[in-house]
């Protein structure tokens, strides 16, 4: 073979791997709004195999244009074999958002949107419905927890430099234990470390999701090396191991950072970036653990009128019904293991203040009914 075939066969296969690699744009009606997005589909891709999904929310005023340039999974998402997806938020006065709960009295169904473009892209994509991952950045990562708290979709969700209202916090009732990481400077002015009157602190945060995974309370520390001493920062990890099917929580604090992706500095900013460690990598590192889990605490709902309150609960939850008369109750943890048994005449409340934060099931019956309920201790 010739030097000059050989050129030409490798031209050749150089362009069927550059062309392999696609980028799609699409939009379609939702709650009468034409929502807009692009995916990104690897070279790796064969239609033969199933193939992970990995959605990335863009930050207030952002787009998901801004998303794929400057966090950029998809150099990743070529050796790893998944599918990237960059959807646009709504716009308000021209800026858009994500609608992470009744944003300046926005109505708009982003949890619908989001699941419907999930079901969009798989009606043309061999997607694996076990392996779909959520992350964002900023008013996106409170969306990213918004979609933990609301949907059953996803096998992990991870946050970099936003956190959870203090809303959501209050009424996250998740499906099942859903695995997170979550990435924040300590000097980040936009959304605070320690957090506001209407934003969780981020240590607050990060135990709420080890609670609900059932992970163990006390975490491995790790410094991570300090590769690059001009950044301005330096970054810990803690690790949550020991949750229901093996489930972890992370959390790398960035000691010094701002309101910046790590790794990956924004042109023109001069907000501090920490550059010890690529935040797009070790979402994925993450990511690529989990499967979405067929675990979870099933409720029933027959024709009982029975409500059980409040519900999330500090220490005491009541149980509230004009027609049945509770005689036993039994608390079961997220493992499926028996922690609280009661048997009395006529049980108007549950005394919670002996267990952990976390997720339980109730299961509440009497005479002629049993009805199953999810109950949230959350102190």
């Amino acid at each position: 073979m010739t030097h000059k075939h050989l050129l030409s066969i490798l031209f050749l296969f150089s362009n069927l791997f550059i062309h392999a690699q696609t980028t799609i744009n699409g939009s379609f009606m939702h709650g009468g709004k034409n929502r807009t997005y692009s995916f990104y589909v690897p070279a790796s891709y064969n239609p033969a195999n199933e193939a992970p999904m990995v959605i990335g929310l863009h930050g207030l005023s952002s787009s998901g244009a801004d998303f794929a340039q400057y966090r950029d999974f998809r150099p990743i998402a070529d050796t790893a074999n998944f599918i990237m997806v960059h959807p646009d938020g709504s716009t308000m006065l021209g800026v858009r958002f994500w609608n992470y709960g009744n944003i300046l009295g926005s109505t708009v169904d982003d949890v619908g949107f989001l699941e419907a473009l999930i079901d969009t892209i798989a009606a043309q994509y061999n997607i694996n419905s076990k392996r779909i991952y959520c992350v964002g950045m900023s008013n996106g990562s409170f969306m990213s927890y918004l979609m933990a708290c609301e949907s059953n979709r996803f096998a992990a969700v991870a946050g970099v430099t936003g956190s959870m209202s203090t809303d959501m916090y209050n009424s996250c009732n998740p499906m099942r234990p859903t695995p997170t990481m979550h990435i924040h400077g300590t000097d980040d002015n936009t959304n605070p470390y320690a957090g506001t009157s209407s934003m969780v602190g981020i240590e607050q945060m990060s135990r709420f999701w080890v609670n609900q995974n059932g992970c163990d309370t006390t975490p491995s520390v790790n410094p991570v090396p300090n590769t690059n001493t001009s950044d301005g920062a330096t970054a810990i990890r803690y690790v949550y191991s020991g949750g229901v099917d093996n489930h972890t929580v992370e959390l790398f604090k960035v000691v010094g950072g701002e309101h910046t992706w790590p790794g990956s500095p924004m042109p023109g900013s001069s907000d501090v970036t920490c550059m010890d460690f690529d935040a797009c990598r070790e979402i994925w590192r993450f990511f690529s653990q989990y499967e979405k889990s067929e675990m979870g605490l099933n409720e029933n709902y027959p024709d009982v009128e029975l409500n059980v309150w409040p519900n999330p609960t500090s220490n005491i939850a009541y149980i509230e019904s004009k027609k049945y008369i509770v005689t036993h109750v039994t608390i079961f943890d997220i493992r499926g293991r028996e922690v609280e048994r009661i048997a009395k005449e006529n049980i108007q409340y549950i005394d919670l203040t002996q267990l952990k934060n976390g997720i339980y099931l109730a299961k509440i019956s009497g005479t002629g009914f049993d009805v199953s309920k999810k109950l949230i201790i959350s102190r």
